[in-house]
């Protein structure tokens, strides 16, 4: 099992999509400086005093999750989700990533794990 983010990033995320999370790495370390990045769970996850976020590939897109995304407000309408607190957006192209958007979740994470 990978220890560290860069070695999952290298062994099981599609060389096609290791563009948007070098994208969702930079953000995150912009946006939550405080937070720790490392694997957790089997995933590269975003730790402050609770888990903020984490990314999941697939073979069709990358999944960039908010642990308690539902009480997130969503005025971009790209949170999607049936779950008890999680909520996630899609990202299949570097290009179509919505970045002002994820800023705004991110923020909204680390504002919620502030309390």
């Amino acid at each position: 099992m990978t220890d560290t983010v860069d070695a999952f990033v290298e062994e099981r995320v599609p060389p096609e999509f290791r563009d948007i999370v070098t994208m969702l790495r930079e953000m995150m370390r912009g946006c939550a400086p405080q937070a720790t990045e490392r694997i957790s769970y089997g995933l590269p996850m975003w730790i402050g005093k609770s888990h903020l976020a984490w990314v999941s590939p697939s073979k069709r897109d990358i999944t960039f999750g908010f642990t308690y995304g539902r009480e997130f407000e969503d005025r971009y309408g790209l949170l999607k989700g049936a779950g008890k607190h999680a909520r996630h957006v899609k990202i299949r192209k570097l290009a179509e990533a919505n970045q002002e958007a994820l800023r705004y979740y991110i923020l909204q994470a680390v504002e919620r794990d502030s309390r």
